[in-house]
């Protein structure tokens, strides 16, 4: 790809994308995972060989941060705390609240059909990257898509030697902690410390009010079903820490409770306009242990039960 966005295969120029300073606009990015997902002659054997192509080195400071990490949880920290420095379209996660641990991957932006494809080239290539660290004493769980499989499971199975399940409810790969305690092969504390010094100034630097809001009102969307989540967390997922998470929003005439409260909103107004969710299933998948505490809160919202908002809201047979 050229630096006006011309991408060519040979000498053939095959696509035209938009560049905003050294970024892909999100329409482009997408179209083109799609473009690249439907032309591939093996769709299921696609995010291995990206896999295979992945080299951490071009990822910069992030990349040797990754890399001379102590031990692989701390490149996995790294990874949660810093990969939006690379795309706003996507953040991970590492949940150690039960065993084994979670690292997940959040989407950040609205659906589009090539976010398939994505999801799984990032596991596949975060799957390999982990194992290129530490070395063969790693292995994984679990592996979990949110969408259905498009070829063998067989397949992803042997890449990553470990059993893989679609359709689940995350996007996810399983480790344990004592997994999590291997020591990388590269690894050196002063080394680390002093590059992640430098990725917290990058990440101070492209952080603007607007994508902070979006960023935050996407993870939210996507975590909600699982209860509300603590800012401390979602901060974590955002790459900040839940004090700078507060000045931010505070910056923009925001609060952490305003935000939460109209992604709900949102989300609850979304659902209700589609006949497959019942309002119990809803009540549920925007943070609420009780149908009854969603009453009272979508009517302080609207004016309206969710019941009759749902009967004022829909077509006339």
């Amino acid at each position: 790809m050229t630096e006006d966005g011309s991408l060519f295969d040979g000498d053939e120029r095959v696509r035209q994308l938009e560049c905003v300073g050294d970024r892909l606009t999100d329409t482009d990015y997408f179209d083109l995972t799609a473009w690249i997902g439907s032309n591939h002659p093996d769709r299921v054997g696609l995010p291995f060989a990206y896999a295979l192509a992945v080299d951490i080195d071009n990822l910069g400071a992030l990349g040797l941060a990754m890399k001379t990490a102590p031990r692989l949880r701390d490149t996995l920290e790294r990874a949660e705390r810093y990969f939006r420095l690379l795309t706003d379209t996507v953040s991970y996660q590492l949940d150690e609240g039960a065993e084994p641990a979670l690292f997940i991957l959040r989407r950040q932006t609205s659906e589009h059909p090539a976010l398939h494809l994505r999801n799984e080239c990032a596991l596949c290539g975060f799957g390999r990257v982990f194992k290129q660290f530490v070395g063969p004493d790693l292995s994984y769980d679990l592996v979990t898509f949110r969408h259905a499989a498009p070829g063998p499971i067989a397949r992803y199975e042997d890449f990553f030697g470990a059993p893989v399940h679609f359709s689940a409810e995350r996007n996810s790969i399983a480790i344990r902690s004592d997994m999590l305690d291997l020591p990388t092969r590269l690894g050196d504390a002063a080394v680390s410390r002093f590059l992640t010094e430098h990725l917290d100034a990058e990440l101070g630097a492209v952080t603007s009010p607007d994508s902070l809001e979006r960023a935050l009102a996407e993870h939210l969307s996507e975590a909600l079903s699982n209860g509300i989540p603590k800012a401390t967390n979602v901060a974590r997922a955002l790459g900040m820490s839940e004090r700078t998470l507060y000045r931010r929003l505070s910056e923009s005439g925001q609060t952490y409770q305003e935000v939460l409260e109209s992604t709900q909103r949102s989300l609850a107004e979304r659902l209700l306009s589609q006949p497959a969710f019942s309002i119990p299933d809803i009540a549920f998948l925007t943070g609420f242990s009780e149908q009854s505490s969603f009453n009272r809160a979508f009517k302080r919202w609207v004016g309206q039960t969710p019941g009759a908002y749902r009967r004022a809201t829909s077509p006339v047979a």
